[in-house]
């Protein structure tokens, strides 16, 4: 094993280990600084040069990759030097590593009186019908990711109305059931039979007359389906996805006044540059309610 491929393994472990994050986020480093090294043709330390490091930034964009997806790259070499140099292993000073300008994040979100038409879109008392309706207003009601939802237990305390969850790096947080929220997933579970743990599960298709079989945990891909096919049977023409009502759930705190910090820690954001984004929506409503009203005075 090469110098460099011994000091990768030790940095993706100390990522593990010490650092405390996921699985998932040890292999996305991993994949952007094996390509890198690859690409660069680094043997040890000394080969990340600065020339090597902008040839490799430059094949990216001839790629034609987003730019967040080439900040991603840059991101993981970064880290990876600031390790080297807590270990005094001599190489490119990190900060000599400049980040791509990304262009501020879009977010579309849908009408309230759409968000309250998908609510309500599954009809009925069948127990998909019932999951549903708790899976669509679970996501709103706690800004869960979807991978999130999918892992609840079925075991909750209802009386205080908070659900533990663990978020990305292993992090646990709380989150909150709204009463519409818990009403609906009371209803749900009241209509389970089985003996799963999993709070929201897949059923098989019913036969005439006869209950679905349950067949253990929901998957993320298919909470995104059911998403999408109730948006349609509501009549949405705009985007909507599991990761779009967590949008919701976000903005609509920040329209109702919630303080930044607070919307943080209910979304499991580790920086509130990243819960920034939503200001950007709100502060848009607000430049309209000031030329709506203030404007008015002076006309």
């Amino acid at each position: 094993m090469t110098e460099i491929k011994e000091l990768l393994r030790d940095y993706l472990d100390h990522l593990e280990i010490e650092k405390n994050r996921s699985v998932k986020t040890r292999e996305n480093y991993e994949h952007y600084l094996t390509v890198f090294l690859s690409r660069a043709d680094v043997r040890s330390p000394k080969d990340i040069t600065p020339e090597a490091v902008r040839e490799f930034r430059v094949r990216l964009a001839r790629e034609n990759l987003k730019k967040s997806t080439q900040s991603y790259y840059v991101i993981a070499l970064r880290n990876f030097l600031k390790y080297l140099a807590k270990r005094d292993v001599p190489a490119l000073a990190a900060e000599k590593v400049e980040l791509p300008k990304v262009p501020m994040r879009q977010i579309e979100i849908i009408e309230e009186s759409d968000l309250l038409r998908l609510l309500v879109a599954p009809q009925g008392a069948t127990l998909r019908a019932l999951r549903d309706r708790a899976i669509l207003e679970t996501l709103f009601s706690t800004g869960l990711r979807v991978s999130e939802l999918c892992a609840l237990g079925r075991y909750l305390n209802f009386d205080r109305g908070e659900l533990t969850v663990r978020g990305k790096g292993g992090k646990l947080r709380v989150v909150f059931l709204a009463p519409r929220a818990a009403k609906a997933v009371k209803e749900y579970l009241a209509k389970r039979k089985d003996a799963d743990e999993a709070l929201f599960v897949s059923l098989s298709v019913a036969r005439p007359g006869k209950e679905p079989k349950v067949l253990g945990r929901i998957i993320p891909r298919a909470v995104q389906r059911l998403v999408v096919h109730y948006a349609k049977a509501a009549g949405i023409t705009g985007r909507i996805t599991p990761h779009g009502l967590r949008h919701l759930f976000a903005t609509d705190l920040l329209r109702n006044g919630a303080d930044l910090r607070s919307v943080q820690e209910m979304l499991g954001h580790s920086s509130v540059s990243t819960t920034q984004v939503y200001t950007h929506i709100t502060n848009r409503e607000l430049k309209e309610v000031h030329k709506a009203f203030h404007a008015r005075r002076r006309t």
